[in-house]
């Protein structure tokens, strides 16, 4: 069974730009939750299917995680057919600060102008190195989660 651990944050200027090439995404959500949330998403030519279920409080740190490769046309028809406009977009970054790995999330569309870090962790109190641009940590506001900001965009806040 698979576990995710993950914390994330909001991103402080633009020092971490430059350090990575961005992959855009486009995901959408079949189930939005909480607690549950079932996605597809698309990176580049990659397309997966992923199902979360918070372990504890609807935003908890600690989820099950189940991932699967899916075929690309598949991927494109469920975003097209099953989402129901549960969709957001967005690019990618993988920046490396001291050995930890920041997924570093620039959002477009109506969730334009928001710029989020996640780390995934071993444990929910592993320490980490912080960079200067890691920001206010929002892993416990659900209007961060990208399943809420399919239903809720950051621009309707």
């Amino acid at each position: 069974m698979g576990m995710e651990i993950e914390r994330k944050f909001l991103v402080e200027g633009d020092e971490w730009r430059g350090k990575a090439a961005g992959v855009p995404m486009r995901q959408g959500y079949l189930v939005t939750g909480p607690p549950t949330s079932v996605r597809v998403r698309i990176a580049g030519k990659d397309a997966r299917l992923n199902i979360k279920k918070a372990l504890g409080g609807v935003t908890d740190i600690v989820r099950h995680e189940f991932e699967y490769p899916v075929p690309l046309a598949d991927a494109e028809a469920m975003l097209e057919l099953l989402t129901e406009g549960h969709c957001i977009e967005k690019t990618r970054y993988r920046v490396d600060h001291e050995g930890a790995l920041f997924e570093v999330d620039v959002f477009h569309g109506v969730n334009e102008g928001l710029i989020v870090a996640e780390i995934e962790l071993k444990a929910p109190d592993q320490p980490f190195p912080r960079p200067p641009w890691l920001g206010r940590e929002v892993s416990g506001d659900r209007r961060y989660l990208n399943s809420a900001l399919s239903v809720s965009p950051f621009s309707s806040w």
